[in-house]
């Protein structure tokens, strides 16, 4: 049971009419830093949790 098209259509309309099509871009620019800004913390994250498994790793053999 998913989202269909005239549910979309209905929910763009009451956001142009919230809004306003001037403020519009400017909503969709602040979206579009935010999900460039998550997606930056999530790959760093990512990052140093493998940092730390390889470290971890490397440890654990050199005791051996």
């Amino acid at each position: 049971m998913g989202i269909g098209p005239w549910e979309i259509l209905v929910i763009l309309f009451v956001i142009i009419l919230i809004f306003g099509g001037k403020k519009l871009p400017e909503l969709a620019r602040g979206l579009g830093l935010g999900l460039k800004e998550f997606k930056k913390a999530t790959k760093d994250i990512k990052d140093e949790v493998e940092s730390a498994a390889k470290e971890v790793e490397n440890s654990t053999e050199d005791s051996k």
